[in-house]
């Protein structure tokens, strides 16, 4: 159920989407249009497609120009515009078939006034408005039936619910919801004020589909809210091996183990102290720069935050008996997640982001703890390369998925795996800023001087010949080559 949210909330969920780079098939920005119609018909469009892309919401914004997203204001009032003599969030509700919720915002923004429509994704059936279902096509509005794929996949969609919107405590009182939940943590994550009284807390978290109304005044914890916001994952018994799990060896393998930890709090009101804990059990390295000593861990933070983010975040939880998993080695990281990634490993720099977990992405985007534009993985590379680490590797097994740190090596100690991995994803990086590896770019990464321009070189020529990088322009001079990856 929609509820009323803090003006705090609705200018978040504002700025995340504009910055979307178009709209998208569960978004909608409007300059002054309020043809009441069009608004159902969009209605229906936006909630459907919101369903078919697992999302928990779709929005319409007025006052947002379509294409730049800049402010531009409306003179649209949805709570003064009437059919007939009926309001229009009435007639709309009316002439929808399922019912769905649906809520008008009016907010300031930069001293312009703006309409936020939340929507929410249909559930269990095709949204219709005056008996017709819509759909979403790019940015098209359509007619759903002109599509009967979508129509298909939409109902394959309704046949499997989303792991967030499943249910991990039903029909509990208030004072376990209370017991069970975090609650400060999400106020303090969100930089919101804690409500004075019991009822702001609660409606505020159902807003957040953290909690839904249960039976007989009762409450739903949902799997969305309580792993990301559970005093102890331990509490929800489908969820306790979800935990993240820390392990730390005595050398490269796994035959001795030095310390082993569990896990216990949810993800959101966890992560900064796992990562904390993963930072205190690594070995330092010493690195001397401007004339300073000073000693910094094995693995750059950065990496290690963005890394750990998307092995939660992006997990199969639907595959049971398994979670979420850090492996430290005295010269190697292991993070390792249950399910295998929506795109190749090689495509992980450059590939738009991917969640089979939407809600629990959008939620941990908006206290920053990952990305909201899938650059986490551009900064672990470049974190590698700053601070001249070996390549990581991003692999995949049968059900998991793995990302390998390894701590400093000298480069005379990279065999010719560990230095063709390096320049391709070198050229991935260079390629996501609309730029090309060169000579001069590859020997900065590896901290080569110029003289030795003759090595690197050769290095090129062995990612060349391995088909992971090619040239640009073959016929350049030879001064001159630049080079790409190899699907680029």
């Amino acid at each position: 159920m929609i509820v009323d949210r803090p003006d705090e909330y609705l200018l978040s969920i504002l700025q995340e989407l504009r910055k979307l780079p178009s709209e998208t098939e569960w978004v909608e920005f409007k300059h002054n249009n309020d043809n009441p119609e069009e608004i159902g018909e969009y209605l229906s469009a936006l909630a459907n497609s919101a369903a078919l892309l697992g999302k928990v919401n779709a929005y319409m914004v007025w006052g947002v120009e379509n294409t730049s997203h800049d402010l531009i204001g409306t003179v649209f009032r949805p709570k003064t515009c009437k059919i007939g003599n009926e309001e229009l969030e009435n007639w709309l509700l009316r002439l929808l078939f399922p019912k769905i919720n649906f809520k008008f915002y009016e907010l300031t923004a930069d001293d312009l006034p703006i309409i936020l429509l939340e929507i929410g994704a249909a559930f269990r059936h095709p949204v219709q408005f005056q008996g017709t279902e819509f759909i979403r096509i790019d940015s098209y509005k359509k007619k759903l039936k002109e599509h009967p794929e979508k129509e298909r996949e939409l109902w394959r969609v309704f046949d499997h619910t989303p792991f967030e919107r499943e249910i991990a405590a039903e029909n509990i009182n208030t004072e376990d919801v209370l017991r069970l939940l975090d609650y400060p943590a999400y106020f303090d994550l969100f930089q919101l004020p804690l409500p004075e009284g019991r009822d702001g807390i609660l409606s505020t978290l159902q807003a957040d589909e953290i909690i839904e109304k249960g039976n007989s005044g009762k409450w739903n914890i949902s799997n969305l809210g309580a792993i990301l916001f559970a005093k102890n994952l331990a509490d929800f018994l489908g969820l306790k091996r979800k935990a993240v799990r820390v392990i730390v060896y005595k050398s490269d393998n796994r035959v001795e183990t030095l310390r082993e930890q569990e896990g216990t709090k949810g993800y959101a009101c966890g992560f900064e102290g796992l990562i904390t804990f993963i930072l205190g059990l690594l070995p330092s390295n010493e690195v001397i720069g401007q004339a300073l000593r000073r000693d910094v861990p094995m693995f750059p933070e950065l990496a290690i935050r963005e890394l750990v983010a998307n092995a939660v975040i992006h997990q199969d939880f639907h595959i049971t008996g398994t979670g979420p998993m850090v492996e430290i080695f005295t010269s190697r990281m292991e993070i390792t997640n249950p399910g295998l990634p929506l795109v190749t490993t090689e495509r992980f720099l450059d590939s738009p982001p991917k969640s089979r977990n939407e809600a629990i992405a959008s939620l941990m985007r908006r206290i920053g703890v990952c990305e909201e534009r899938g650059s986490g993985i551009d900064k672990v590379v470049f974190q590698t390369e700053l601070y001249q680490l070996p390549a990581p590797i991003f692999e995949t097994t049968a059900e998991h998925t793995r990302t390998v740190l390894f701590a400093h090596r000298e480069l005379k100690e990279m065999d010719k795996g560990d230095r063709v991995r390096a320049c391709y994803l070198h050229a991935c990086l260079r390629y996501v800023q609309r730029d090309f590896l060169t000579n001069a770019s590859l020997r900065k990464r590896f901290g080569i001087e110029e003289r030795n321009k003759a090595t690197v070189s050769r290095y090129i020529r062995e990612a060349v010949e391995t088909g992971t990088i090619k040239p640009f322009d073959k016929a350049a001079s030879r001064k001159m080559m630049k080079y790409v990856p190899h699907w680029a």
